[in-house]
């Protein structure tokens, strides 16, 4: 049996504002925004190099904008990564070494808090 996760819902209140937020400041790719049935928008976006996608939108979750918490972003260099993501306006943390990972945080206009973790790749 084989079990993907390809879509995570992420609560805002302001969808065009979170939109412009995932895709101008962390540089997500839209892949779609459309209107499936009155009320019910779905805007799907992915990180670059994800197989895993994002859904904002309207008449889809009772979820409360800005609860979640704890979704991760894995970059291989968080020297880069930050440097890249704090030109754009993202308000990502200091770095933080846990143990051999280093780890910032960052949140969405909604308070949605995420994790940038680094793994960089294994030598040959």
């Amino acid at each position: 049996m084989e079990l993907r996760l390809e879509v995570v819902q992420v609560p805002v209140s302001d969808v065009d504002r979170a939109k412009a937020f995932y895709t101008d400041k962390l540089g997500f790719v839209l892949d779609h925004d459309v209107e499936h049935i009155p009320g019910m928008r779905v805007v799907q976006l992915t990180p670059p190099g994800s197989s895993c996608s994002i859904v904002i939108g309207t008449g889809m979750t009772s979820m409360v904008p800005g609860s979640l918490e704890g979704l991760q972003l894995v970059v291989p260099d968080m020297h880069e990564a930050r440097s890249v993501l704090l030109g754009r306006g993202a308000p990502i943390s200091e770095a933080q070494d846990m143990g051999g990972f280093a780890f910032a945080y960052l949140s969405d206009p909604d308070g949605n808090r995420w994790v940038i973790q680094e793994i960089p790749p294994k030598a040959p």
